[in-house]
Formats: C-alpha cells, structure tokens, sequence
C-alpha cells in the first residue's frame, strides 16, 4: 500500500495529480483553461477559490485562530477538484484583528503549524495556497453570521463572554460616529464603538503584517494577499468617508494609503522574491451618490486606479477588485455588487495595459456560468482585454465540480481527479 500511494494525499503513485489541467493547449484552448506564471509560482488555469470566511475556529484555549481539517474538506476539496489556488480566508495578523472570535489568525507558532497541513494538502492535489492577510479594524469584534441571525440582526458584537474585545476595537479614526452602522453605543447596533489608532500602534500593525507573512512562508504558502478591501482596517484608512485623521495617515490620498504602502513595503521584504503577493481592494465605496460621499468624499474607481499605478514598483503583482462593505449606506454592498465587481475590473484592466502596466488584476462576484468566467478573461471578445485570474466563492459552495464543468460545458479537454475517473464525460482512459 505505501508503494501504491502517496502518503500525503492518498493518490496512487505515479498518476497525475493536476486536475483542471488542459491536456493539448491550441489556438482553440480559451485563455481560461490556459496556465498563468507570477513569479516562480504557475497556476494551472486561472479559477481560485476567493477567501470565504467559514467562522468556526476555536475561540479561546491553546487552539485559538488555529485552522481546522474543516479547510481541507471545503477550498481543499474544490482544488482537488480542478481550482488553481485557494485563497484562505480573511486571517488575523493581532488577536484583535479578527473579524469575530471564531476566525483565524497567524501571529503564533500553534497558528502557523495549524496551516501546514492545509497548505501541504493542496499541494498534494497539484493546486497553490494563499493567506489574506487581514485587520478587520472598527468591524472586529463581531459574532458569527449566524449567531447574529439567531438575534434578528444582521451583525451581533461580540463582548468578552463571546470571548470578543470591544475595549480593542481599533480605526483609523474613533468614537461612536465611527462605528460601522453608526448607531454608537446604540444596543440595537451591531459593532463596536473604535478607539483611533495610535502612530505606534499603525507601527505595530505594520510589523505584525510583516510577521504574519514570514509565518505564512513557514507553513509553504504560495501567495500573500494584503486584505484592503470590504471595509476592513486598510480599507478603513484608504477612505476619506472612514479616515478623518489630520496627521501624516489622513487628510490627502497620500497619507490616506500611507498605511497600505507600508505594509506591502514590510512584507514584500521578508518573504522571497520569488513568491507573488497579491492586494485585494474594493474598488468603490458606492457612495459617490449619497449625501455621505458628497460631505466627505469618497474611494471611487480612479482612486483604485490611482493607487494600481504605485503597486508594481513595490513588488505587488496582482490587484484583486472587489468593491463596496465600508458604510452601512452605501449604494451597493460587498455581495448585491458582485457583478459591478467585474466591471469595473475590467475597466481598470484596460487602462492598467493602454499604460503599459505589467499589473495583473483579477475579480471576484457572481461569477456562475461558463461562458461568463471565459468572457471576463478572454482577451480579444471584447472591446477591451480580459482579466487574468478570477476568484469564485459561493458558486463553490452550489457546485463543488464547478471547474470541470465550466471545462466540460466549454468544450476543453482536462485532467479530471483519479479517483472520479469514472464519472468523467468523454475518454476515460487518460490516465
């Protein structure tokens, strides 16, 4: 039997492991199905598994923010099934950076030893892995979805018999009128009142980046991704709506990302250069057309495209769009916007390659169908180019053998798993 498989992943010995793979590339193969090379890191197609928060971590006790088997049976299982990378979900970089107690994190030595199992079963299957790297900022300090559910509401703050920290809640700016849902100390509210960081502690959070990264090198992981998006503590800090700061990290768009380029700065500069870092950032607040962005401003797209054009000078080599989740009022929110997600990805695209840009860029939102993911990144059906990955999360969740259906409905010829051998449409004699 230990001749016959491979101990790490139970695939018997000398058969291939690449499912979603396409076995003869030809003009007809679409750019989908085609492997994309970031650094010394190649992907086999371009579907990845978007960071989806799962909320069912220990959140107290020695395996605090320590990842579970439960990681393996869920984006393990949809690289199994043919997805290039799988991206972990939003993970703490400091204790209070978790969005609710039950998330991970990756800031001691139990947490890093928890992702290797992960990280080497992925590997096993032929896929990559990333880690979103995240502060979840004046969102922190929630409870679960489902518990807020259970509550008639739609987020719950987590006090310390939840095991939360609402005197830890952090922001770029503080008091009750910075609360996510604005309603303060409100019991009826659903987060936390933050307290203004500190340019020590924006320190701090720099180094606990950096430390977090180093730590995700540790375990194998392929791709960093910096989590600047959904209204999280970067986000936070990039909008004028959420940052009113009046020193050096508020006020212009300069300091406004000042953070952001600090933290991509400290972890590009210990991990290897060969391994890709990724930034995922809502592309628009969604409130340019409210009373809120017309007071305060707002992140709109040419922000997004304003901040793309530093990115490549300081080793990051994909911006991830995503858009919305930083006020309560907005026109749009990180889930009902998902197609404009796509959109605007394109957009930026577009002008990121008129520029001569070598920035990737990849989206994420509704993506279901076939011929859909193919046209986002077909390069030469539309009037403009194509995006070069795309992220797909919930359509995972619908439909585990997504990629090889999307491969089987496009007409694409692909390694299918071993083990399902038989279930695959066409020649089964591949292997």
């Amino acid at each position: 039997m230990t001749q016959y498989l491979k101990s790490s992943s139970s695939t018997p010995a000398g058969l291939p492991i690449t499912a979603g793979t396409t076995y003869k590339i030809d003009e007809k193969t679409p750019e989908l199905f085609r492997p994309l090379t970031i650094r010394s890191v190649t992907l086999r197609n371009r579907i990845c598994v978007s960071p989806m928060c799962l909320y069912s971590i220990a959140s107290s006790g020695p395996l605090t923010g320590v990842m579970t088997p439960l990681y393996i049976t869920t984006i393990g299982h949809n690289v199994f099934k043919g997805a290039a990378l799988a991206m972990i979900e939003a993970t703490g970089v400091q204790p209070s950076g978790r969005i609710t107690p039950h998330c991970p994190g990756l800031w001691n030595d139990a947490q890093q030893q928890g992702l290797r199992p992960i990280v080497d079963f992925i590997h096993s299957q032929g896929g990559l892995c990333g880690v979103q790297l995240s502060h979840a900022g004046r969102k922190s300090s929630t409870q679960p979805p489902l518990v807020a559910q259970q509550l008639g509401k739609s987020s719950a703050r987590a006090f310390e018999e939840h095991n939360g920290w609402p005197d830890d809640v952090l922001g770029p700016s503080g008091g009750a009128e910075h609360s996510w849902d604005g309603k303060g100390q409100d019991p009826s509210g659903g987060y936390h009142v933050p307290k203004e960081m500190t340019e020590f502690e924006i320190k701090e959070l720099v180094s606990n980046y950096a430390k977090s990264a180093e730590r995700a090198v540790k375990a194998g992981v392929d791709v960093v991704e910096i989590h600047a998006a959904h209204g999280y503590l970067i986000n936070q800090f990039l909008s004028p709506v959420t940052n009113r700061r009046t020193d050096r990290y508020g006020g212009s768009f300069e300091n406004r990302i000042r953070v952001l380029l600090e933290v991509i700065v400290a972890v590009r500069a210990v991990i290897p250069a060969s391994l890709p870092v990724f930034v995922r950032v809502s592309a628009t607040d969604w409130l340019e057309h409210t009373e809120v962005g017309k007071n305060l401003g707002s992140w709109t797209e040419e922000s997004t495209i304003q901040l793309a054009r530093l990115l490549p000078e300081l080793g990051v080599d994909l911006i991830d769009v995503s858009s919305g989740g930083n006020h309560h009022q907005a026109s749009f929110n990180v889930f009902d916007g998902g197609e404009k997600h796509t959109e605007i990805a394109l957009k930026i695209k577009q002008v990121l390659k008129a520029e001569g840009s070598k920035l990737l860029v990849g989206t994420v939102g509704l993506i279901t169908e076939a011929k859909q993911a193919r046209d986002l990144v077909q390069g030469g059906l539309r009037r403009g180019p194509g995006v070069d990955i795309i992220s797909v999360g919930r359509q995972f969740l619908r439909e585990p053998d997504w990629v090889l259906n999307v491969a089987s409905e496009l007409g694409v010829d692909v390694v299918w798993p071993v083990q399902l051998q038989r279930l695959r449409p066409g020649p089964t004699s591949r292997i």
